[in-house]
Order: structure tokens, then C-alpha cells, then sequence
């Protein structure tokens, strides 16, 4: 163990949620540890992502399904309605919260916390400078958790307050005006599409491909997902790629290809992140970066310096919170105990929170065919779940894929309400060769959503012959 004030055993750069959770899992291991952060404790996630956009998506929730509370007995005088900049107002208040247990909890653990820019002077010792000057220090490991910085497109510049990204939206605020465009039709966009409409804007909504095009998800999720978003009163505008931006009396003019132009009050730019690794001193390593920044690891994500490894964003492809709190643990077990588990990114769900939640870990169909597996489905839907009938949500359904022969579990989407819950019942099963035959010999809450992944199991396991595999202790 360490002794020296400024030499550590777990030195983390980046505060976001991986950083955070390899210093706390660190800590609470008994390792000396430290983290750096250069701009706010928390990162993207915490403070202009998935905290607070999750904040305003259970109230887009909420003004959406208040179209039922009148059949439902429930009256109230007038509609109800969003206001953004109230709703801005909100998350910020949630996101200081979290912030300051978050800060006190690294406190209370001891793990250290040093303000400043992280830079490596050599492989085993960071200089920190910040507010109150610099600082050397040095560590047995390091993990690199700098995570990722929002895209802007070539031949576009931001403009604060008319064109903007959502680092800038959950840092400076809510521009004024009803009339937004929402730039992109990845997650971010999908989401924002969404939510933007039901807190009261107009929304533009301008891809240039089919939305979520990318993505994992099956095209029965991903068109559940477009029927709830026309339901909700938006739908995309694709083959719309913005070619340039111009400030106007009338408002923010904004020339597509083709020659069409859409004039709004503002617009926020959700097309893509990139790893953020400028200034970090790799050169003084030999820390190496793929052809699109990503920083290289192998899949115990160790760097090819054997001491510092490299977590979320800045590792990629998949970039989300959920896969840098899978790889600290990970990052944070091979340090310690050696390395002995493997990184294994499609086995950490993905979630889209937009008109209708979309959950999804594991292979998809055409994956597990170019695998060598015969895939069979198992399909429960939400539409005769006496829980969801009685929420007035029975949008979406559970889609199980099983190998054919063994009834290994090869992959799962969940689309409908709390389906960001529900995805833990496959996450968590203790193997994918189990999983099925755990949730077939599970105990359930009735009536509960969480019973139509049984459902889907036990179709399953009856249609494609599986009855052994699955219903077998």
C-alpha cells in the first residue's frame, strides 16, 4: 500500500459515472485513491445527461399520459402542460442534490478529490493543475475516465443561445422561443424529440437518416417506438442534413440539402460524441488511440502501458453511462485481483427513454445468426398485461432470443413502460446458459409488467421445444 501523501494506488481522471465508481469500489476495497476532475464533479451524466434528462423525461411522462386522468376520474381545471424553463429549473435543483452526496460520499470514504486538468508527465505520474496551482502526483494504476465531448458537424459553428449542444443546454439554460430544432437521430435526438414536445416547444426534428438506424434494436422496437412518437405529435424530417446555419430577423434559418430551408427560435445539435482525451499528456505513454481517438485497450481494458486502463466513453463504441459503471467495476477487479475478467459491452443494457422506453442487452438476430446459432423468439406483449391495462400503457412487449439447440439466452429487448427496470431481470440472471430456466422457476409479483418476461419464456420454451432446457431445475 501506498504511504506517501501524493502517491496513490488507483489514481482516476474523470469524475463521470465510471470515474466515480472506480474511486468509490477502489475505496471501499482499501486502496488509497484519488480523482481528478477538471470541470464539474459528476461528468456529462451527472450534470448535463442522463441525470437530468431522465428528470425531464418522467415529466414528459407524466403531461402524456395525462390525456387519460379524465377517464380515469382523475379532473383537474385545464390542461396540463409543460414549461421548459421551469422544467430546467427542476433538474438543476436534483442534479446539486446528487452532486453533493456525491462529493461527501468520496469525503466520507477518503477518497481523495484533486480540482484541476490531469495531465500525464510520465506513465506513472499525473500533474494537476487547477484554481489553486499545480500538483504532482503519482500512483501504482491509473484509469483513464475523461469520457466523451459533443460533436459538431463540419461546416457548422455553435452560436450560444441559437445553436447549441446539450452540454450547453443543461449548463446556460433554456434559449427563449417556442420554435426548436433537435438536429440528429441517434439517442440523444430521439429522446429530445420527445421530451421537447411534450414541455411545450414545437419541435423540428431534422435527420439525416432514419432514426436510431444504427442501433441494436429490433424493427418491431423501433417501430413501436416511431407510432408512439407520431402519438405524441412529432416525427422526423430525414435526408434533412444541415448545410448551414444563418441568424435572420424572422429567426435561426437553417438551409438543408436540397434547398428547403426551417426558420426556429433555436436549435440543439444531437449528432454524436467523440472520446475526449485533448491535453492529457498520452505522449508522455505509451497509451495508444485507434484511428477515431478512442483510446486502446484489451479486453481487460488495460492500455498497452500494463498499469493504466481505460474505462467508458474514451474506450468506446458504445458510449453510455451504463457501460463505464460496468467497466470501473471491471477496471477496478483486474487491478486488484488480477486480470481475470473480460470486457463484454453487449451484456450491459442500453436504454432509450423517449415516447416509449426501449431496453436491449445481448445479440440481435441477424448477430446471432452471423454467430452460428439458430435463434428461436419468445414474444410476450404489453397489451394484455393487467398491469400495464391498468396504467392506461399497454405500448410495447418483452422479445426473448434462445439458441435452439441448449436454450442459452443470446439476447432480450424490452420496449414499454419501465422497461429501463425491467431489464435488470436479464442482466442480473446468474449465467446466459441459465438465464431462461431461472426466470421459468422465478417468483412474481401479480399483477406486475416484470410477469410478461416470464410469459415470453414460457412461449418460448413451448413453441420452439425447449421444455427441457428450460423448465428443468
Amino acid at each position: 500500500m501506498s504511504s506517501s501523501k501524493d502517491s496513490f494506488d488507483l489514481l482516476v481522471i474523470g469524475s463521470g459515472p465510471g470515474g466515480y465508481r472506480a474511486a468509490v469500489l477502489a475505496a471501499l476495497r482499501g486502496q488509497k485513491a484519488a480523482i481528478v476532475e477538471r470541470h464539474t464533479w459528476g461528468g456529462t451524466c451527472l450534470n448535463r445527461g442522463c441525470v437530468p434528462k431522465k428528470d425531464w423525461h418522467y415529466s414528459a411522462k407524466l403531461i402524456r399520459k395525462s390525456r387519460a386522468f379524465a377517464e380515469r376520474g382523475l379532473v383537474a381545471d385545464g390542461a396540463l402542460r409543460g414549461d421548459m424553463q421551469q422544467a430546467w429549473q427542476h433538474q438543476r435543483k436534483v442534479v446539486e442534490t446528487v452532486r453533493a452526496s456525491y462529493v461527501d460520499y468520496l469525503q466520507r470514504l477518503g477518497a481523495q478529490q484533486l480540482e484541476g486538468h490531469g495531465r500525464f508527465l510520465d506513465a506513472h505520474t499525473v500533474e494537476v493543475e487547477g484554481r489553486s496551482g499545480r500538483q504532482r502526483v503519482s500512483a501504482e494504476h491509473i484509469i483513464i475516465a475523461t469520457g466523451s465531448a459533443p460533436i459538431t458537424p463540419a461546416g457548422l459553428a455553435l452560436i450560444p443561445g441559437k445553436l447549441i449542444n446539450s452540454d450547453m443546454l443543461y449548463d446556460d439554460g433554456v434559449p427563449p422561443g417556442d420554435r426548436v430544432a433537435i438536429i440528429g437521430g441517434g439517442v440523444i435526438g430521439v429522446e429530445f424529440a420527445f421530451i421537447f414536445q411534450m414541455l411545450g416547444k414545437q419541435v423540428e426534428w431534422l435527420v439525416d437518416a432514419k432514426p436510431l438506424s444504427k442501433s441494436l434494436y429490433s424493427p418491431q422496437a423501433l417501430g413501436t417506438l416511431m407510432k408512439a412518437l407520431k402519438s405524441a405529435g412529432v416525427g422526423p424530417k430525414t435526408r434533412c442534413r444541415v448545410q448551414a446555419v444563418a441568424e435572420t430577423a424572422a429567426g435561426l434559418e437553417l438551409q438543408l440539402c436540397g434547398g428547403e430551408t426551417v426558420t426556429v427560435d433555436w436549435a440543439v445539435l444531437a449528432t454524436g460524441r467523440r472520446p475526449y482525451t485533448a491535453e492529457l499528456g498520452l505522449e508522455h505513454t505509451g497509451v495508444q488511440l485507434d484511428e477515431r481517438g478512442f483510446v486502446r485497450t484489451n479486453d481487460y481494458l488495460q492500455t498497452a502501458e500494463p498499469h493504466i486502463y481505460a474505462i467508458g466513453d474514451v474506450v468506446g463504441p458504445y458510449m453510455n453511462a451504463n457501460q463505464a459503471l460496468a467497466d470501473a467495476t471491471l477496471a477496478v477487479h483486474n487491478i486488484i485481483d488480477g486480470n481475470s475478467r473480460v470486457r463484454k459491452p453487449l451484456w450491459v443494457p442500453e436504454l432509450v427513454y423517449s415516447a416509449v422506453e426501449m431496453g436491449r442487452l445481448g445479440l440481435n438476430d441477424d448477430m446471432a445468426e452471423d454467430e452460428g446459432f439458430e435463434p428461436a423468439v419468445g414474444f410476450a406483449a404489453f397489451e394484455t398485461s393487467p398491469r400495464a391495462l391498468g396504467q392506461d400503457d399497454t405500448e410495447g412487449f418483452v422479445r426473448l432470443l434462445a439458441d435452439m439447440d441448449s436454450g442459452e439466452l443470446l439476447g432480450g429487448e424490452i420496449v414499454g413502460d419501465e422497461a429501463g427496470e425491467l431489464i435488470h431481470l436479464l442482466a442480473l440472471a446468474p449465467d446466459r446458459d441459465t438465464a431462461l430456466r431461472w426466470i421459468a422457476n422465478g417468483h412474481f409479483n401479480h399483477p406486475a409488467r416484470s410477469e410478461e418476461l416470464l410469459n415470453a419464456t414460457e412461449t418460448l420454451a413451448a413453441q420452439w421445444g425447449l421444455a427441457e432446457e428450460i423448465f428443468s431445475r
